[in-house]
């Protein structure tokens, strides 16, 4: 049994993002122990690049990343939501990602999330709405950490999960997710099942 995290990078705490964060984790849970973390309320401080985490290994900043750092670290995959913000992620998810410069290599440290399985939902008001362009924001992130992504495979094969408009009324966004997660769940070591 494997932990999942998903984390909602929405700003939002009930919204269609922090919907399909949880829809996935409700997905995995006979199979694997889940934990959803919403990036909603919590402070982050911009990362200012001053790389004093390379020197240290800790952050200038005391401030909500040390949940974040906590939960990603205890992982062992995990499922990053955001809405679409004019094409790409959200501001809180993207201070959020590069705040995640502490986990790469730095002194006497390697590449702490290297390994682990990541992959991605994005939630836009229209069809081709920016989903693609924003998971790939996301996949980027993961590829940086050194991570493995997967996506939703068929029939649809996106670049990973695509909502569009309400997602507890989008049957066709919901199968992508159901992809998605069947997807992470062969690449954890399951049995694949369709």
């Amino acid at each position: 049994m494997a932990r999942i995290l998903g984390i909602s990078g929405s700003p939002k705490a009930d919204g269609n993002t922090a919907y399909s964060v949880r829809y996935a984790l409700g997905l995995a849970k006979d199979r694997h122990e889940t934990e959803y973390l919403s990036l909603s309320g919590l402070e982050i401080h911009p990362c200012v690049g001053c790389f004093a985490c390379e020197k240290t290994g800790r952050c200038r900043f005391d401030d909500g990343m040390e949940t974040v750092y906590a939960a990603l670290r205890r992982c062992d995959a995990v499922v990053i939501g955001s809405p679409v913000y004019m094409g790409m992620v959200s501001g809180q998810l993207k201070s959020m990602m590069d705040r995640c410069v502490l986990l790469r290599p730095g002194y006497g440290r390697w590449m702490e999330l290297a390994g682990k399985v990541g992959c991605g939902i994005a939630c836009g008001w229209f069809r081709n709405g920016g989903q693609e362009t924003t998971l790939q924001n996301i996949h980027t992130f993961l590829l940086q950490q050194s991570m493995r992504v997967v996506n939703d495979g068929g029939p649809y094969s996106h670049a990973g999960a695509t909502i569009v408009a309400e997602a507890e009324s989008d049957a066709l966004g919901k199968e992508t997710i159901e992809g998605l997660m069947r997807n992470l769940d062969t690449a954890l070591g399951g049995k694949r099942t369709g």
